[in-house]
């Protein structure tokens, strides 16, 4: 008997192949939307899983070609207008490929309304899910940010803003130590930070988020508590780093800054 595509998706994190769990996944959604089946929290996780691993590979590859092209840029080197369009080369087909799994992850949150289905109370898991799927959503279009340029990035920079506040409206209801209201927080501050460039209301954001959770620390589960307790270390650890720059006014850059 077959395995099904969700158990080949389990298999393939276990052996890191995290490009094969993303197409598994894709074609696990599509099964259960055909069968009319609701998405358990299993699948979002893994589906989440397997596009940040693919996504987050080649993220840490532009920011490597760009720190390669501006060392080029500023050195002396007799071949380095050859060397340039090499670098350019490779730039322009990394980000063709974040655009294909960006825009990949999009359409299928799309297409099948995974923001949009249906609730009623706070209770209701689809609230969650639908905050968790608009969150996802906020993010992957701060990832395009971070590369594109122009009018181009002035799209995705409005759609993400667009969808934060959304899951963040959406959030409300959600106890303020909830691991998807805290990592919304945690990756709309980021968005923030780095992308709107606006390091008070980055700061804002996360103390806000913060210091709701201390008060109510008692309220994280267990079942919920590591993923509480991590997301709360890294909006502390960005505070941190996000005060003292202001302070000294001399921003150190993406280092240090963690997200979700």
């Amino acid at each position: 008997m077959a395995e099904t595509f969700l158990q080949q998706a389990k298999y393939a994190e276990a052996m890191e192949r995290y490009e094969d769990m993303r197409k598994f996944m894709e074609s696990e959604y599509r099964v259960m939307f055909e069968n009319n089946g609701t998405i358990p929290p299993e699948h979002r996780n893994l589906l989440s899983v397997a596009y940040k691993n693919v996504v987050g590979a080649k993220r840490s590859s532009w920011r490597t070609i760009c720190s390669i092209q501006e060392k080029e840029e500023n050195g002396q080197a007799k071949n380095k207008d050859q060397k340039l369009t090499i670098i350019k080369k490779v730039k322009s087909a990394i980000e063709e490929d974040l655009d294909e799994i960006s825009n990949s992850l999009l359409n299928l949150i799309d297409s099948y309304k995974l923001c949009n289905a249906h609730f009623e109370g706070t209770d209701d898991p689809n609230l969650v899910s639908n905050v968790f799927y608009s969150k996802m959503k906020g993010d992957y279009y701060r990832y395009m940010a971070e590369y594109k340029s122009g009018d181009e990035r002035k799209i995705v920079v409005e759609k993400a803003s667009e969808v934060y506040k959304q899951a963040e409206e959406l959030a409300k209801p959600l106890q303020s130590t909830h691991p998807i209201k805290l990592g919304l927080a945690l990756n709309y501050s980021v968005f923030h930070y780095e992308i709107l460039s606006n390091p008070e209301e980055a700061c804002k954001l996360a103390k806000m988020t913060f210091d709701s959770a201390i008060a109510d620390l008692d309220l994280l589960k267990d079942d919920t508590y590591k993923d509480g307790a991590l997301i709360m270390s890294l909006l502390r650890d960005n505070l941190s780093l996000w005060t003292a720059e202001i302070q000294s006014e001399a921003p150190t850059g993406e280092e240090g800054t963690g997200d979700q």
